[in-house]
């Protein structure tokens, strides 16, 4: 009874795996715009996201979320997270009528990073669903 052997509950740990930073040059934009937010990420040609940022991730609230401003300071955060993965030029895609469409794009030209193309990708119906019923104030 004294001769225990400690118990051997812990497999050996498999040696911890070095994430492996990938160096893209060219890369995607894709805005999405919509009334209460903007959503910006950014993802390598094949599809692979990258990294991302919204008005909401960068500390706006509520209606001033919707802002182009807000938009813009997005743009600027994740472009900066883009430039350490080696981007330095993009195709922008943009989706949806919000208020932060342009005031993204600006953002993203003005942080360094060449803009090759400009496509808006917003779907529209060719009479599918019935829309909203119009608000009236």
């Amino acid at each position: 009874m004294a001769d225990k052997e400690p118990s051997k509950d812990k497999e050996k740990a498999s040696p911890k795996r070095r994430k492996v930073k990938r160096v893209v040059q060219k890369a995607i934009v894709h805005v999405l715009a919509s009334f209460n937010n903007t959503i910006i990420t950014i993802s390598d040609p094949k599809g692979e996201t990258l990294c991302w940022a919204s008005s909401g991730t960068i500390g706006y609230k509520g209606s001033r979320k919707s802002t182009p401003f807000a938009a813009q300071k997005a743009a600027e955060v994740v472009a900066e997270k883009a430039m350490k993965f080696g981007v330095k030029e993009v195709d922008i895609r943009v989706k949806g009528p919000g208020s932060g469409r342009e005031s993204a794009i600006r953002g993203i030209q003005a942080s360094g990073i060449e803009v090759k193309a400009i496509e808006d990708c917003t779907p529209l119906p060719h009479n599918g669903c019935r829309p909203r019923k119009k608000r009236r104030v």
